[in-house]
């Protein structure tokens, strides 16, 4: 068997994986103007970097939202396309050898895919992401630079933005410890640094993308949420989603290559389909 290639293509982001026998290797992303340029520059320098012939290749395997703009082959290769969630579902699995999981898939806004054996059901999302994070940014830092913000945050002190449950009750609440938040920028006055305010953006977005994710699992028995997409990257995102693992008594897994996940997931669905 051939090499399947996993592509998950964004709008202006593509990211690439092979999978040979099972094995990944080499994941790579390509940032470009549109989703087409965007795929066709990843695929072009995976397999130059790689030393990959195009007989190499058994199948290409397409998903994303940017997938919906290549309607033939691939450098004449046989391509297929699949279902963005079914490709979460699968790469979360594979990533952790999870049987029982919930994927929180943090890309632009954010998608839940429960994962249960082989049935992997989409179960919803809400409208919080990498894009909330950024467009805030803007407005608010007047930069979207994922790495600058992160960096901005680092510098920051999230009780000078927040209110915290010990800023109105001086003893915990059931299931609340007095650092936890009570509301997202309700200390916030026209003074905030830069820092500050950098660090708050940061919070609310995870916050809620985890106290989502902690919610759309009440139903089930699922305690492990895997968390894939870019936003796994920011050195804030391990310690944020740590402090609400103790709250909620559940765990946040980030696995190896969390942002290539879908990707993943998009070869696995050929080999899984066999």
């Amino acid at each position: 068997m051939g090499i399947i290639i996993g592509i998950d293509v964004g709008g202006s982001t593509t990211k690439i994986v092979g999978l040979d026998h099972q094995e990944i290797k080499s994941p790579m992303f390509i940032k470009a103007a549109d989703p087409v340029t965007s795929l066709f520059g990843a695929f072009g320098k995976y397999i130059y970097d790689n030393g990959v012939s195009l007989s190499d290749i058994e199948k290409v395997i397409l998903t994303g939202v940017g997938s919906a703009y290549v309607d033939q082959p691939l450098y004449g290769l046989p391509t297929g396309k699949t279902n963005e969630f079914l490709a979460n579902g699968l790469g979360a699995r594979h990533s952790t050898g999870l049987e029982k999981l919930l994927v929180v898939s943090m890309g632009t806004g954010t998608s839940f895919v429960r994962v249960e054996g082989d049935k992997i059901q989409h179960i919803g999302g809400i409208g919080v992401g990498g894009g909330t994070l950024q467009g805030l940014s803007r407005l608010l830092l007047k930069t979207q630079d994922i790495h600058r913000i992160a960096e901005m945050g680092a510098k920051g002190d999230i009780t000078n933005i927040n209110l915290q449950i010990q800023d109105i009750c001086n003893k915990p609440l059931p299931d609340l410890p007095l650092d936890a938040t009570a509301s997202n920028f309700g200390k916030a006055d026209g003074n905030a640094s830069v820092e500050d305010i950098a660090i708050g953006i940061i919070h609310m977005v995870l916050q809620s993308i985890g106290q989502a994710a902690y919610l759309a699992s009440l139903n089930s028995t699922i305690t492990d949420f895997v968390l894939i997409g870019n936003l796994t990257q920011l050195p804030q995102c391990r310690p944020i989603f740590s402090r609400m693992e103790e709250m909620y008594r559940v765990r946040f897994i980030i696995p190896p290559h969390a942002e290539y996940c879908t990707a993943i997931g998009a070869a696995l669905t050929h080999t899984t389909n066999q």
